[in-house]
């Protein structure tokens, strides 16, 4: 969508040249309908104020083309509508053919959301969390997204707490679309899960803008992406509803113990804790514990998974070791319940 005719012309040749098949469009219908169904949409930079391009939703592929630098309010408005780049013609003339076949050839589909939370203290909920985020990278590689600011960093459960990378609050100024690769290339990596962990020397909580951008831009890129929420009812900052909310799967750890079964049962139906409502149950067996139906019937909530007993759970996480996933181990076993539920669903693990 360009009234340039100039930067229209010189758009149409790349995408001639890129082999594929434009479609020029205006306002109205027909702009929705291609805005939300072609692979790639490139807006031209005198179009970025226009009253039907702000009214767009966002969405992931679009790209604004340009015959020079914009100028500060241009990339302002850019942002906020999410674009993935701004590109410069003729300097990024190759970037836009390799752009506009790729969008052709490998669309990429949208990373599924798994959270994760805990009844209670000491639930689980991180080994699961890191167990699943570990059994999805083998079909890709994911993202393991720390949500608790004060828990100490996820990052030493997978052992890489001295490894290179950004944590929180590194990222905390993101807004917007960013890119999904420059993400990942960013964090601290292991068995192919990227892992954005909080900061053990500011233990600030990310704003929900920044963790919405992070989420986002690892979906986008097609990557599966777990955050690990803290325990407990739902801090006031509005981060872990935002995430519930987009949830393809919201899944609460619950020791078999009746307090840790009543707790669950409080965050499921408590007024402020809505977003758990529809949270399925992970029951972490422990030695005289109660059944996984009778936890079910005191939440009220279905079991997905149970995770067995490991003794040596505790040892392996003291020592850095994540947590082995094969498929008979008790944590792999459950983490292979989960991207199953998703599976059913209809959402890409």
């Amino acid at each position: 969508m360009s009234a340039d005719d100039e930067l229209l012309d010189e758009t149409l040749r790349l995408l001639a040249a890129a082999g594929v098949e434009p479609e020029v469009a205006t306002a109205g219908p027909a702009l929705r309908r291609a805005h939300r169904e072609a692979p790639l949409v490139l807006l031209g930079a005198d179009a970025l104020g226009s009253a039907p391009v702000r009214a767009l939703p966002r969405r992931p592929g679009v790209v604004v083309v340009a015959r020079a630098d914009l100028p500060p309010a241009g990339w302002a408005a850019a942002v906020e509508l999410g674009a993935e780049r701004v590109a410069v013609l003729p300097a990024d003339e190759s970037w836009v053919l390799g752009r506009a076949g790729a969008a052709l050839r490998e669309p990429v589909e949208r990373g599924s959301l798994v959270v994760v939370g805990g009844a209670c203290g000491g639930a689980g909920a991180s080994t699961l969390a890191t167990a699943v985020a570990l059994v999805a990278a083998g079909r890709g590689g994911s993202l393991l997204v720390d949500g608790d600011p004060w828990g100490g960093g996820l990052d030493l459960l997978l052992g890489v707490e001295n490894a290179e990378g950004l944590r929180w609050p590194d990222l905390d100024g993101l807004r917007g679309r960013v890119s999904g690769e420059a993400v990942m290339a960013a964090l601290p990596t292991v068995a192919g899960v990227g892992v954005l962990a909080a900061s053990r020397s500011a233990a600030v909580a990310p704003c929900p803008e920044a963790v919405a951008a992070v989420v986002d831009a690892g979906r986008a890129g097609g990557w599966p992406v777990v955050v690990d929420l803290p325990r407990g009812p739902l801090p006031a900052d509005g981060v872990a509803e935002a995430v519930l909310a987009e949830a393809d799967l919201a899944v609460l750890v619950v020791p078999a113990r009746v307090r840790a079964a009543c707790a669950a049962r409080v965050l499921v139906d408590g007024p402020e804790s809505s977003p758990w409502s529809s949270a399925r149950l992970v029951v972490r067996r422990v030695p005289g514990g109660l059944a996984p139906d009778e936890v079910a019937d005191v939440v009220g909530r279905p079991v997905l998974a149970e995770l067995a007993h490991d003794r040596s759970a505790t040892v392996r996480g003291e020592r850095g070791e994540p947590p082995p996933v094969g498929a008979r181990s008790p944590a792999g076993a459950a983490a292979r319940a989960v991207l199953g539920a998703l599976s059913r669903s209809g959402a890409v693990p």
